[in-house]
């Protein structure tokens, strides 16, 4: 991770099909992002987090693998369960697993689904609610194992 590791940029999905730039996205302990369809209790899919550099690697556009958080300078596919990001001076995720690439991916572009496998991006739930934007910075840490 570098120093200037932060929020790229923020999306929502709020229904199937839908995903759009906000301005900033309000996470909600135990629960997900405000308004987002996938914000459940219980669920270990409540934010999808990726990394800005992959999306440019593989030339996609924001929203194009349905995330709600770009990252800048994380690596997140180091991240192990339990690891943990705060973000900004309030929100706090906990990453649950990898998201495995869909068919979605193949719709966008043939042959993406493989190209992006272990690749994706991240899941987290929300351990600490508030609100995130543009540019927030990241911290991780690690429990001790």
């Amino acid at each position: 991770m570098s120093a200037a590791a932060c929020v790229a940029w923020v999306r929502i999905s709020p229904q199937s099909g839908q995903s759009h730039d906000v301005a900033s996205l309000n996470l909600v302990e135990g629960r997900g992002i405000e308004g987002d369809r996938h914000a459940k209790p219980n669920k270990r899919n409540q934010v999808l987090l990726i990394e800005r550099e992959t999306l440019e690697e593989f030339d996609l556009q924001p929203g194009d693998v349905r995330e709600n958080i770009a990252t800048r300078g994380v690596e997140l596919m180091r991240l192990r369960e339990g690891d943990r990001l705060r973000i900004g001076p309030d929100v706090e995720l906990v990453a649950s697993h990898a998201c495995p690439p869909c068919g979605k991916m193949d719709a966008l572009r043939d042959g993406l689904r493989q190209a992006l496998e272990g690749r994706r991006g991240m899941l987290a739930t929300v351990a600490g609610g508030g609100v995130i934007t543009p540019g927030d910075a990241i911290t991780i840490t690690r429990p001790p194992r």
